[in-house]
């Protein structure tokens, strides 16, 4: 069978196969279109392969494929297989691995935020390349303009994309190392910078809660509450009725960072505060003024707290900045036991050993914290 030439496939205009030869065809559309097939034997039953428009895939290349599809077949291999393989590109892969891990994951928030900072720095780089085709160079490429200036950012990418090329290996898509793995000597040490956030001097405390106490609205009366509980934000923020049992408020472990349900004991100001949004919604102690779609309750959103320091013309502040101030107070004006202190915040005490034999919440020794705690908050509560 005489094979094609490059200007036969420019000129070719009869409908049908036109063979080059070793299965290899021209087909030729009544329409005009044109593209490459593969005719072959996979797995002992004949297969047609396409391998792209004419317009795109040049005489050379569709034989180069061809070439190499048929020794893939004769080798026991499928083709088509090895094809959708090389065209997963990397930010495909990054979306499987975050869907394989939404479930492991406490809420949708984590599984956005697991992908923003890949769309942020990685994506604009090596998105849409096959991630067959990355190697080390290509991750250095990402990692390095943020390595020293957002080096917290950097690591949390990093440890992102050795999941993902973990992740495309154990799947058959990256048959090489993890190149990660090849940074060890590219990237110059880092010395962590501990973040602290913003946080109040423990002496201004009570000037603030008296002026907290003057503002309407469920944020300052979350915020009130979440200073006086020196709970996180999230924690607060999802509290039900159904977790508050006279004087306790019980976390449950989903909605902890720990992973496990903690006993909060609750001041007689705390309990005040809760007291004054009774009859708001029967779940939900804080709901937000903004229903769902189908009008569900739903908690406050986190942006609430901003905007209330805004309208206090607070600057610098953040929600998690009074959990460091609880924590100054105890240190220098209540001269609490840190192991005490550090159990009111929800913190693992000890390395791992001397925490397996810790069982106690210390909650006893946490009460009588926590009302000092609301005594110097709110005296005119107590």
């Amino acid at each position: 069978m005489p094979k094609l030439t490059a200007r036969k496939v420019d000129t070719l205009k009869e409908p049908g196969l036109h063979g080059d030869g070793g299965g290899l065809y021209l087909r030729v559309a009544p329409t005009g279109g044109k593209s490459w097939v593969l005719r072959t034997v996979v797995h002992r039953r004949r297969r047609d392969l396409g391998l792209g428009s004419a317009s795109l895939v040049t005489l050379a290349e569709a034989r180069e494929l061809a070439r190499k599809y048929r020794k893939i077949a004769r080798e026991g291999g499928d083709p088509d297989t090895l094809r959708k393989r090389e065209q997963l590109t990397f930010e495909e892969a990054a979306h499987c691995v975050r869907d394989n891990l939404r479930p492991t994951w406490r809420s949708e928030r984590h599984a956005e935020i697991w992908l923003s900072s890949l769309d942020r720095f990685a994506f604009p780089l090596i998105g849409k390349r096959p991630i067959d085709t990355l190697g080390t160079a290509d991750v250095l490429r990402v990692l390095q303009p943020i390595w020293t200036n957002k080096n917290d950012t950097a690591r949390r990418v990093k440890q992102r994309l050795t999941v993902i090329f973990d992740w495309a290996k154990g799947a058959g898509h990256y048959p090489h190392e993890n190149p990660v793995n090849g940074l060890k000597n590219a990237l110059p040490p880092v010395k962590p910078q501990a973040e602290h956030m913003a946080a109040l001097p423990w002496a201004d405390l009570p000037a603030f809660m008296t002026e907290l106490s003057t503002r309407e609205g469920i944020s300052a009366r979350a915020l009130e509450f979440i200073i006086l509980t020196a709970a996180r934000s999230g924690e607060a923020r999802g509290a039900r009725w159904a977790e508050i049992s006279g004087d306790v408020w019980t976390v449950p472990a989903e909605r902890m960072k720990t992973n496990k349900a903690h006993r909060v004991p609750l001041s007689a100001a705390a309990l005040a505060t809760l007291e004054s949004l009774r009859g708001l919604d029967p779940d939900l102690i804080f709901p937000s003024p903004v229903r769902g779609k189908s009008g569900q309750s739903r908690p406050l959103s986190d942006t609430v707290f901003k905007a209330l320091m805004d309208r206090m013309d607070r600057e610098g502040l953040t929600t998690h900045g009074f959990r460091s101030t609880f924590r100054d107070w105890c240190a220098e004006a209540a001269r609490a036991e840190r192991e005490v202190a550090e159990a009111a915040l929800s913190h693992a005490v000890g390395d791992r050993v001397e925490r397996a034999y810790a069982r106690s919440d210390l909650f006893d020794r946490r009460r009588g914290l926590m009302e000092e705690w609301s005594a110097f908050c709110v005296p005119e509560k107590v």
